[in-house]
């Protein structure tokens, strides 16, 4: 039995990455809406529960509220921002509408002398977000750290075993959120520090022996990195019993197809190519609207695989590579719809499936990786460019044709040529370029042209939940325009992308 924390999510824009901040410790951590139903939770390995922030005031009339037993499991609690007002609420304390907000850096005092400020300077900076804040500590509460615009920046009850700080530990503008994670994980929680994906990898491949025994599934790859190591865990569990199916939906990069099947050939997949180009491109002709286009990528996948599903036979199962951030875009917990992902949100009930095994659902992207790794995958097809199921479809703004698709498909494949001759292939976390209608005028041979504008997109992240734009170097961006221009036919013009996520997203559609 593993130890765990549980995060109780308030709307917080960083509810992610204070599971992925306990996760980095060595900790498993799972995310629930705050009302979550206590009962119906596994508690068994519970040994803390944190409070994320959240946009809302705790005295609005529909502000959101935790399920108070969590105050009745005799494990420690840390709030965080709204989850401190909330705590302070709950216990009987003031909260007001400040005079003066703080947001952003924020230099702190601490009280040295708290477990939970172990090895943090009495001053530092820390990443403030708020107007409201606490005013009077409910009772039995000691203040134990403060701003000089917020009088109670932090306080604990020992007795209680509950801390809570004003600002945000999880976020890297936190000079010591770090520490003060890991402190309440080792010196108040005093947990095992033993969650690491060998370990993960192992419990996967033997829950779903035990689950799925003899059971035939059909694994839906799509050549990313999410679906090769779903299906590679699978096949670990249960041999020959998956069937995998790789669909050409006439969306894939230049020579995909040929990589691809060359790499599952070399781990031993038993896969089944199938060529639906034509389908999918017919059934998108026209089609402009990017939500529009997924769920049509999306469905008509579910149709593929039933059907072939039907010539192979037998199988109940369909596996695919869905990880945590498509099902928090989608609109799970308490986020909002972003876009839908066509692997998440449960089977259609025509599907001719039992049921879905998504061995990912709870790991971020770099533990998916790690986990392939942990498994023996090739270190070529872990970090192999992550790439959409809808494919080219959603980097191909507006509709589709075989001409707008030859062009991302040229100017994408000169993108990764190049970063693999200047050695940065690696270092950039995705990269690819956009196909958009948009015209411009120039001139090739003294004549004049009216060709399409091409974006590069190049992003560094962590987790794909936050980006930031590449700093490319000047010289690579002028190669680049001028390969692309000169070399793919109907490419007038390329411009560099440096839009962070949020606001924007990584993708274009």
């Amino acid at each position: 039995m593993k130890d765990k924390i549980i995060v109780l999510n308030f709307g917080g824009q960083y509810d992610q990455l204070i599971v992925r901040r306990v996760r980095e410790n060595g900790v498993y951590a799972e995310l629930h809406d705050c009302d979550v139903d206590i009962e119906k939770l596994n508690l068994d390995g519970l040994k803390g529960i944190i409070l994320t922030g959240g946009p809302q005031s705790v005295y609005d009339e529909n502000s959101l509220k935790a399920n108070d037993k969590i105050f009745d499991l005799n494990v420690p609690i840390l709030g965080i921002c709204y989850g401190m007002q909330y705590i302070n609420k709950v216990y009987g304390g003031e909260i007001e509408h400040m005079q003066k907000g703080e947001y952003g850096k924020t230099p702190l005092f601490v009280d040295t002398n708290s477990k939970l400020f172990k090895d943090v300077p009495q001053e530092s900076i820390v990443w403030m977000n708020h107007r409201d804040g606490v005013t009077k500590s409910a009772q039995g509460f000691k203040k134990i750290a403060w701003t000089l615009n917020c009088p109670v920046a932090a306080f604990e009850n020992e007795q209680k075993n509950i801390y809570a700080v004003q600002f945000h530990p999880e976020v890297v503008h936190s000079e010591y959120g770090s520490q003060i994670i890991t402190n309440f994980l080792k010196e108040i929680c005093d947990v095992n520090m033993d969650w690491k994906m060998e370990n993960v990898a192992e419990d996967m491949i033997n829950e779903i022996k035990e689950k799925y025994d003899g059971e035939k599934m059909i694994c839906a790859l799509s050549g990313g990195v999410d679906s090769s190591v779903a299906a590679n865990l699978v096949h670990k569990a249960i041999g020959d019993n998956l069937k995998c199916i790789f669909v050409n939906h006439g969306l894939l990069r230049k020579n995909e197809v040929e990589e691809v099947l060359a790499k599952y050939k070399e781990i031993g997949l038993n896969v089944k190519l199938v060529d639906a180009s034509k389908e999918f491109l017919d059934l998108l002709k026209g089609v402009t609207d990017p939500e529009e286009k997924r769920k049509i990528i999306g469905n008509h996948f579910i149709k593929v695989f039933e059907r072939e599903a039907k010539e192979i036979g037998g199988a109940k199962y369909l596996v695919q590579g869905t990880i945590y951030p498509d099902v928090i875009e989608s609109g799970k917990d308490k986020a909002s719809v972003i876009k839908s992902h066509h692997n998440v949100g449960g089977l259609p009930e025509t599907m001719d499936f039992e049921g879905v095994v998504e061995p990912l659902r709870d790991l971020f992207k770099d533990e998916v990786r790690q986990l392939g790794l942990s498994i023996g995958m090739p270190e070529e097809m872990i970090w192999r460019q992550p790439f959409p199921g809808p494919g080219l479809g959603i980097r191909v703004v507006g509709d589709i044709t075989e001409e707008k698709l030859k062009i991302v498909r040229e100017t994408d494949y000169i993108l990764r040529e190049e970063f693999k001759n200047y050695g940065i292939d690696r270092d950039i976390w995705q990269y690819f370029t956009v196909f958009t209608p948009i015209r411009t005028v120039g001139v090739k041979g003294d004549e004049r042209t009216y060709d399409y504008m091409v974006v590069i997109r190049a992003i560094i992240s962590v987790d794909a939940m936050t980006v930031e734009a590449a700093e490319l170097p000047y010289e690579l961006l002028q190669k680049l325009s001028s390969r692309m221009i000169n070399e793919v036919e109907g490419v007038g013009r390329v411009v560099y992308d440096i839009t962070s996520k949020p606001p924007g997203t990584i993708e274009f559609e």
